[in-house]
């Protein structure tokens, strides 16, 4: 009988296997990614994104401070006086064919579709171009995300993205109508494409376009992809056909639509990457705009941007694989060719920022222990830095627009007359009035021609501002109805303003650390005789 019911109970031993199998098909019904990964992936990318684009749209909102000129100047200004041409400006380089029409045609679009649609108030035509900056950043986020996802894993996507998103000067910088800005997003683009070593998303064809239209924007974006497409080189087996089917073709191409576009709007042909070459490298006048020693960028610049990623992006640059070594040689070979040219600044070296949060995040990803200390001290340390740049530190300059703003909406306007007494574009212009308002702001073009005595005129009036005033403005009916001003210089040009019988009117808060020409707080000064409108 024991013999028999251990028969049994061995007979009844594979309901066990019936109910794997069950378990296995409930799993597919329930929608697996087994079952569909096409379907989940695309859902995962999808939610990805959206977050992507709500914090980069929060970001945004969160930056209303200024950073250098050229985000309004060399983009948003030249915009507007495509779409708007009866009124607006180009600074010096529009004149000698320094810049191209490619990259400030993406906002004349914005700002044209406003204007058909009716909506062409100036708020809109502020804020819509640095949403699609963010929207871009965005997108950017995801992808490298997905690529870093791609090459190890899903968490180690997650440390980069999350290095990437409280990366301070990214926060700072990636929403910002800048050429830097939008040369940074199409190098993450395009290295999302790059065919390096164990990835199967490579296509030579997609990312050598993303760095020729990255080229156009701004001819520096070349620079980090030396080393890179080199690599690429030595490694591609078919070496002629990437040269004559791909660079060659891609090169003709690029070249010849921004060639065109510039022939559009300059009236002749202009090519812009070889003046901007000339200029910053071979002449390297721009020194005009102040030098640094050459360490300036490893004692100073990558520290200063990485913040306290520091350490992290050091210890990966140790732990990452062989294979990864060709991103730290693109940031190296960066920082040495920019520290070869005595004009420096913070946002040139901002394209090897995704590269060094690569590093940051494996990192993060490897720590044994204290990772979520680390990542607690990475988002906090580095929220101080991105909360005070983006919302105090040099605001004054957007804010006295909105004073400016306000003669716009008047029968006064006609009368009015804006003198900005700062630095040069130390404000936006008539992107952020949108009416033709009568302003002038000091002018500090440097010399082409050799002149060695030469000094702009900025130079001159902060020399004697007391006697440029005085000799400038001899006659009473040439006098601004308004001057805007830094508060250093109101001292020392306050007999004028008593004389001419100006009063302050606004006191507008700028920074919280002052120097040179540049005050803590702005000042606007009305005339006495005018009716109060600021």
């Amino acid at each position: 009988m024991e013999a028999a019911g251990g028969l049994l109970a061995r007979a009844r031993r594979p309901e066990p296997v019936r109910l794997r199998k069950r378990r296995s098909v409930l799993y597919a019904a329930a929608g697996g990614a087994a079952a569909q990964p096409g379907a989940g992936a695309a859902g995962g990318t999808a939610a990805l994104t959206a977050l992507a684009v709500a914090a980069r749209a929060l970001n945004c909102a969160l930056v209303r401070t200024s950073f250098v000129p050229d985000e309004y100047w060399q983009s948003l200004e030249v915009a507007h006086r495509v779409v708007f041409g009866n009124y607006g400006h180009l600074t010096w380089e529009w004149a000698h064919g320094l810049r191209g029409y490619p990259y400030p045609l993406l906002f004349a679009c914005v700002y044209k579709a406003l204007q058909l649609l009716g909506k062409d108030d100036v708020q809109l035509l502020i804020w819509v171009p640095r949403l699609v900056q963010a929207v871009l950043a965005a997108f950017a986020d995801v992808k490298l995300y997905l690529l870093v996802k791609h090459l190890e894993n899903a968490e180690t996507a997650k440390y980069v993205y999350f290095c990437q998103l409280c990366s301070w000067f990214t926060w700072y910088t990636c929403t910002r109508t800048l050429t830097n800005t939008m040369e940074t997003l199409l190098t993450i683009f395009a290295l999302y494409y790059y065919p390096i070593k164990g990835s199967k998303l490579g296509s030579r064809w997609k990312y050598l376009n993303l760095i020729a239209l990255a080229i156009v924007v701004r001819p520096t974006a070349a620079i980090p992809w030396i080393p890179l497409v080199f690599s690429h080189f030595l490694q591609e087996q078919k070496k002629a056909d990437l040269i004559l089917y791909n660079c060659i073709p891609i090169g003709l191409v690029t070249l010849g639509t921004s060639l065109m576009i510039d022939r559009v709007f300059f009236g002749e042909w202009v090519l812009v990457q070889l003046n901007f070459l000339k200029f910053n490298v071979l002449q390297n006048l721009g020194t005009f705009y102040g030098s640094h020693p050459w360490h300036w960028y490893f004692t100073q610049g990558l520290p200063v941007i990485l913040g306290t990623h520091l350490p992290f992006f050091i210890h990966g640059c140790v732990m990452a694989p062989k294979r990864y070594r060709i991103f730290l040689g693109a940031v190296i070979w960066t920082v040495l060719v920019y520290s070869t040219l005595s004009h420096k600044e913070f946002r040139f070296i901002y394209p090897v920022l995704p590269f060094c949060m690569f590093f940051c995040g494996y990192s993060l990803k490897h720590l044994k222990a204290w990772k979520k200390s680390a990542a607690s001290f990475l988002l906090l340390s580095n929220l101080i830095p991105a909360l005070y740049t983006g919302l105090i530190h040099q605001r004054g300059s957007l804010d006295v627009m909105n004073h400016i703003q306000q003669l716009c909406n008047s029968s006064y306007q006609s009368q009015a007359f804006v003198f900005i007494m700062m630095p040069c574009h130390s404000t936006p212009f008539y992107s952020h009035v949108h009416c033709p308002l009568k302003m002038r702001f000091l002018q500090c073009p440097p010399d082409l021609t050799g002149n060695e005595s030469y000094v702009d005129e900025a130079d001159v009036f902060y020399s004697n501002p007391l006697g440029w005033l005085n000799k400038e403005f001899y006659n009473d009916t040439l006098l601004p109805s308004h001057l805007i001003f830094f508060s250093v210089l109101e001292q020392e040009i306050s007999s004028f303003l008593a004389l001419k019988g100006y009063k302050k009117t606004a006191t507008v808060f700028h920074t919280h650390v002052p120097q040179g020409r540049v005050g803590s707080h702005i000042y606007i000064y009305k005339k006495k005789t005018e009716i109060n409108h600021i």
